[in-house]
């Protein structure tokens, strides 16, 4: 068999500690990390989306974050590409590519590639927004998944975007998304060793989520989505600010929370988000699983050389 460079994916639920674990390994390995991570693209929203600090990312290199502004999309096929470059760019310089974050799809795009859909149609998007509009978005999700049930099981009943996106390729095409994400890119050129991060207890792991967010608080997430809302070019229905907790926030800002609120439905979110996020993992059944609580870097990192 050819030589396939080695890459390490570092998979893990919001709050699970990956991100000092990654720190750890890179004194172990010489790596360069890559964000995996739907919201740290773009830049302003550092708080609420536990981005590292400038020092952290001077002393270990990080790829991926702080690229677009709030008002920007991004989407699993810009991901792909970007992410490839890099890989292939670290690989050159002799080190290798440590591949961290929570947006499964994400790495589920780098291992099965995705196919070519269909351009988004006004005509058909302005429909499914009128039907949501009289029956509901909860009610789409269930029509979705009696049509698309693979694809509505990976996306939140509170997801328009991505709920329409579906219904719209249905319609467009006749046959479920879930069907047309397939292996049209060629396979990636890297031995990969998938790691699952996954909490002893979810107890714990739902205690950290509540004291990290809590932190963020204190840290002045607040004054940062302030920041966001008063700019005349922001919304809610950009992805950026449907971001967990920005969502809420922003509600927050319209007066339509309580500060209370707020708190309370920004850590079910992230809780929720969480749970999602531990479903994908468990199917990953040919990756190293550790526990966050116990698996050490050193541990890791011994568990890594028998793969390479």
């Amino acid at each position: 068999m050819p030589y396939l460079p080695p890459a390490i994916f570092l998979m893990g639920p919001t709050a699970s500690g990956k991100t000092d674990l990654a720190l750890a390994l890179c004194e172990y390995l010489p790596c360069e990390i890559i964000s995996v991570d739907s919201a740290q693209v773009y830049r302003g929203m550092d708080i609420g989306t536990a981005k590292p600090n400038i020092d952290i990312r001077q002393t270990y290199p990080h790829h991926l974050i702080d690229i677009l502004d709030p008002a920007q999309s991004y989407s699993a096929g810009q991901f792909y590409e970007d992410a490839l470059y890099l890989m292939n760019a670290i690989t050159k310089r002799n080190r290798i590519p440590l591949l961290v974050g929570g947006t499964m799809l994400y790495f589920h795009t780098l291992k099965y590639g995705i196919s070519s859909l269909p351009a988004r149609d006004l005509a058909i998007r302005t429909e499914i927004e009128r039907e949501a509009e009289i029956i509901g978005w909860k009610a789409l999700h269930d029509r979705l998944a009696i049509i698309d049930p693979l694809s509505a099981n990976h996306i939140n009943p509170n997801d328009p975007q991505r709920i329409q996106r579906a219904l719209e390729v249905y319609r467009l095409t006749g046959k479920p998304l879930s069907s047309l994400i397939n292996s049209i890119y060629p396979s990636l050129p890297y031995n990969v060793i998938r790691v699952s991060v996954l909490p002893k207890e979810r107890s714990l792991l739902h205690h950290r989520i509540k004291q990290r967010f809590l932190a963020m608080l204190k840290k002045g997430f607040l004054e940062e989505v302030k920041n966001l809302f008063q700019r005349a070019d922001l919304n809610i229905k950009l992805a950026s600010i449907r971001a967990v907790g920005y969502r809420q926030a922003w509600f927050y800002m319209q007066n339509k929370l309580s500060l209370s609120e707020m708190t309370d439905q920004a850590i079910i979110a992230t809780r929720q988000m969480a749970k999602r996020q531990l479903t994908w993992l468990r199917r990953e059944r040919d990756s190293l699983q550790i526990l966050s609580e116990e698996t050490c870097a050193k541990e890791l990192h011994q568990k890594i050389n028998k793969y390479l």
